[in-house]
């Protein structure tokens, strides 16, 4: 077992896992900006992102990146996926070539189309990489309430590893060898929960949000299975799991955001009312780029894109969805050669 590891963002989902690190007797170094670190330091609440968990003793909120790297055995990235290159580039320098690093960022760079795993081997980190997804609502991890998730890696040691490092009595974590679907997964997602989101605004009622989680799966399996992903990830705790409590959680910021464009508030004023960050938007530009280049087929996607930047209204697009040619069920759909351009098919 390990004594020391360090993370990385000190947002919901970093002060979670500092805690339940921290309760596997683990010293903690929570490595966020001086400002943050000062108020952690005083409070031990993180207010912000996560009222009410006091943190465990063994947790130290810190600015300083070589007393946070110092001797740690495991690295653990919490940072939002548009913030991770301007977070991490000062801090390479400081970073032990050792120990694992493991990215629970969920989404896709908007410039790049990289996930948070490649960023992060791009800009130079070199340690071993690992990657943490599931059905993982922040809140509900602030209270120890059953948790389920998947750690996958091209390195079984250090996903084993992770899985002894963070398995606690209510926090049960799982190997997989697909980081890439894990990850796509956890970023794709995000796009249906705003879908999800858009529909409890108009209250489309449950057949409608069923019917959505269902092709929203498919979606995500067809880019996953395009780019390289196993199926099966999709059909586990990083895909369905996950998916489900995106879009059916009150506290999930994607889906709480995608309600009140639902109900008529427009994007800007969202964004405006969160100091939280909803991944799901600049999500939406990057996979529909990579639908796009893949020549698969997403038309959930693009209606939520069309919402969000293309002015139309939400029950517009629900309509242009319900009103498609009639066609087959289907999971899988013709795939253009890699490297192929132009609009999704239809």
């Amino acid at each position: 077992m390990i004594s020391k590891a360090t993370v990385v963002g000190a947002g919901a989902m970093g002060t979670c896992i500092a805690q339940v690190l921290a309760s596997n007797a683990v010293r903690v170094a929570l490595l966020t900006g001086p400002q943050r670190a000062s108020e952690l330091l005083v409070s031990r609440t993180n207010q912000r992102y996560l009222p009410g968990v006091r943190l465990s003793d063994r947790v130290t909120p810190t600015a300083d990146p070589r007393a946070a790297f110092l001797q740690t055995e495991l690295v653990i990235s919490a940072v939002p996926t548009q913030h991770l290159r301007a977070v991490w580039t000062p801090l390479i320098p400081a970073l032990p070539p050792e120990p694992p690093v493991c990215s629970c960022t969920k989404g896709i760079e908007v410039d790049s189309l990289l996930r948070p795993s490649e960023v992060l081997a791009e800009i130079g980190i070199s340690n071993r990489l690992a990657v943490l997804s599931g059905p993982s609502v922040a809140p509900e991890m602030g209270r120890c309430l059953p948790t389920t998730v998947v750690v996958a890696g091209t390195d079984p040691g250090v996903v084993e590893g992770l899985q002894t490092a963070l398995s606690t009595s209510w926090f049960r974590v799982y190997t997989s060898g697909d980081p890439l679907g894990v990850e796509l997964a956890g970023a794709v997602k995000n796009v249906i929960a705003l879908a999800a989101g858009i529909l409890d605004g108009l209250r489309a009622g449950d057949n409608a949000k069923a019917a959505l989680v269902t092709r929203g799966l498919v979606e995500m399996t067809r880019l996953g299975v395009a780019l390289g992903a196993r199926a099966e990830t999709f059909t586990g705790l990083a895909g369905i799991g996950d998916l489900v409590t995106t879009c059916v959680s009150p506290v999930g910021r994607n889906r709480a955001a995608g309600e009140q464009i639902g109900r008529g508030v427009s994007l800007a004023d969202v964004l405006a009312q969160t100091h939280s960050v909803i991944e799901g938007v600049p999500t939406t530009h990057a996979v529909l780029k990579l639908a796009q280049r893949c020549g698969v087929e997403m038309p959930i996607t693009q209606a939520v894109a069309d919402v969000l930047f293309g002015g139309a209204a939400p029950l517009d697009a629900i309509t242009r969805l319900m009103t498609r040619p009639p066609r087959s069920e289907s999971v899988t759909a013709p795939i253009a050669p890699p490297g192929a351009s132009g609009e999704p098919r239809s």
